[in-house]
């Protein structure tokens, strides 16, 4: 699980505090990690931040290596523009599982258009609200009062009055303040 709940908002995150494994052998002197071991680790933490299958995030890599400019750049991209990471990112969910059922339920409509998959990536100037009948939720209206905790990304901009959301942008690497190494991910598939 990560970043789950108010604590880790705080200094009381768990992973923050402990930054080896739980248990009574955690702290034991470990041997170092091989370079597999620390790429494979770095994508299987991406994957589960996002909550993607092994074949998804695969598809995800072959479209970064495919587009111009850095890979390990696109493909933080292509997965911050996804439209569940998006309802995360505004306010409309606690987590990303969470913005994903939201979508799924059919809460979130892009330009006007209910949309319902999770996947769908959003481009610059796509216009996200709440459906009428999502507004009602009363998990959303918890998330938005955490909303002033959260870091706002310079890619989006909110009318919390209206609930609606704008791609001013395509998300950059700079944007993306989550500890991530995108290179071990690069050279991993790059094998």
């Amino acid at each position: 699980m990560f970043l789950k709940g108010e604590r880790c908002f705080s200094d009381r995150c768990a992973m923050e505090r402990r930054p080896y494994p739980p248990g009574d052998h955690g702290q034991a002197r470990q041997r170092k990690p091989s370079d597999f071991a620390l790429q494979l680790r770095e994508k299987q933490k991406v994957r589960r931040m996002y909550g993607l299958l092994e074949k998804q995030f695969r598809i995800y890599f072959r479209k970064a290596e495919k587009m111009k400019g850095v890979t390990g750049e696109n493909l933080l991209s292509l997965l911050e523009r996804r439209l569940d990471n998006v309802a995360f990112r505004l306010g409309f969910a606690m987590t990303r599982a969470d913005g994903r059922q939201f979508v799924r339920h059919g809460h979130v409509q892009v330009n006007g258009r209910r949309v319902n998959i999770p996947s769908f990536l959003v481009s610059e100037g796509d216009v996200v609200t709440v459906s009428e009948k999502g507004k009602k939720l009363q998990r959303l209206q918890i998330s938005l009062e955490t909303i002033e905790r959260r870091q706002m990304p310079n890619w989006l901009e909110l009318d919390l009055d209206n609930l609606r959301g704008v791609v001013k942008g395509l998300p950059t690497r700079e944007d993306i303040t989550m500890p991530i190494n995108e290179q071990l991910i690069v050279e991993l598939y790059s094998k």
